[in-house]
């Protein structure tokens, strides 16, 4: 039964530890991505225009129809 509240506690105390770096880290800024962001616009823009590019090289069905 000792051997539980040992168990226990060390448990408490690990969990204890990562709350603290947790918070720690939070605050340093370790999870703010100022990277992120400004590439994700660039690509956004390249995708729309191979999208766009998609379409328009894509015949309508009246051009598909040959005339004779």
């Amino acid at each position: 039964m000792y051997v539980m509240f040992v168990l226990i506690g060390f448990s408490l105390l690990v969990a204890i530890i990562f709350l603290v770096v947790f918070i720690w880290a939070v605050r340093s800024g370790q999870y703010e991505d100022q990277y992120t962001p400004s590439v994700r616009a660039i690509f956004d823009d390249d995708t729309r225009k191979k999208s766009k590019n998609e379409e328009s090289s894509k015949p309508d069905n009246q051009e598909q129809r040959s005339t004779d």
